[in-house]
């Protein structure tokens, strides 16, 4: 199994594509994904990129962290483990009438 790489802070312009393509100059990517807004579509900024070894992640943090990209500079570290959500209540904005004192 690969390292993960949180890419943060990139240009809305990079697309998966191109953050592959661009990590695959230290080593190899197993794979690539910029985040999107799951209405607009537009990129949200970051991304992950999973490399195959962590010699090679190692790499990739040295050489991209910092780095300037379309007038950004590029945030790159190991990614941390996603933690669970605790359950938060539902909102009702006001539409349930039994909530409701007079």
């Amino acid at each position: 199994m690969g390292t993960k790489l949180y890419i943060g802070n990139l240009p809305y312009s990079t697309t998966s594509d191109s953050l592959k393509s661009l990590f695959s100059e230290v080593g190899n990517v197993t794979s690539a994904q910029v985040m999107t807004d799951k209405f607009s579509g537009r990129s949200r900024g970051f991304g992950f990129v999973e490399m195959s070894t962590p010699e090679e992640a190692q790499s990739a943090i040295d050489k991209f962290n910092g780095q300037e990209q379309d007038g950004r500079k590029i945030v790159v570290n190991e990614a941390k483990p996603m933690t669970e959500r605790s359950e938060r209540p539902r909102r009702t904005f006001g539409g349930d009438r039994d909530s409701r004192r007079y």
